[in-house]
């Protein structure tokens, strides 16, 4: 399958990548500086790109049977419009050429629940900072992308994780729709959630929820990250 990959040189883009690549998919990564793209295989192409602009996402999607979407951006007090704005150009340009499979990350923050095993520190403190307060705008973001998503005609999926960290491979995740119990997941189970939808059908117009379940990372290093650290994905 030939898919495009938008946010491409973030964490977990990078993950995808090399993913859809080994499982034999042709990918188009697009980044605004592909000189800093570390990942090189013959079936890779790598474009300048910018989801600002039209003419470079309708030049990314044509001829793509999928769009996988892991743009991120960081943690802002400013308004943020790069879920918006891109989500938009991307399903403009899928219109325009007939491509049907969109595959977005979001995050579990657009739609908070509570969680009983969360504790008292994370369902009173922690989740209500970052959602309401250090992560508001980015947030806000977010949900009029997946409203956008959702307003579409598209074969679409829109995939929520939660707090993002890092694992060596893939692990035992778990999904369900709109909302799964758990703080974590793993970019490398994000990524193989996402390229797992193009071969499925079960969360088509859909919101998939992916939790790691297997190993759990501190919660302190997590937040931290959250706080002080890029947002990409």
């Amino acid at each position: 399958m030939k898919i495009v990959i938008f946010g491409a040189n973030g964490p977990t883009g990078r993950l995808l990548t090399e993913q859809a690549l080994a499982g034999g998919h042709s990918v188009t990564a697009i980044t605004r500086h592909p000189e800093q793209f570390p990942i090189e295989h013959e079936q890779l192409r790598v474009m300048q790109g910018d989801v600002y602009d039209l003419a470079s996402v309708e030049n990314a999607v044509a001829r793509q049977d999928a769009v996988l979407s892991t743009l991120g951006v960081p943690f802002s007090r400013q308004p943020i419009q790069v879920y918006s704005q891109g989500i938009d150009h991307i399903i403009q340009a899928m219109n325009r050429f007939g491509v049907r499979r969109l595959v977005c990350v979001s995050s579990s923050a657009t739609e908070p629940h509570a969680d009983p095993q969360g504790g008292f520190f994370f369902e009173k403190i922690v989740q209500p900072v970052i959602v309401n307060t250090i992560g508001k705008t980015l947030y806000e973001d977010m949900r009029r992308m997946e409203k956008m998503v959702k307003n579409t005609n598209l074969d679409w999926t829109i995939v929520r994780p939660s707090g993002l960290f890092e694992t060596s491979e893939v692990t035992p995740y778990q999904m369900a729709e709109n909302h799964i119990r758990g703080r974590f997941t793993s970019r490398a189970d994000l990524a193989n959630c996402m390229l797992g939808q193009l071969s499925s059908d079960r969360y088509l117009q859909k919101v998939a929820a992916v939790a790691t379940v297997a190993v759990q990372p501190s919660m302190l290093k997590l937040i931290m990250r959250e706080a002080f650290q890029s947002k990409h994905k």
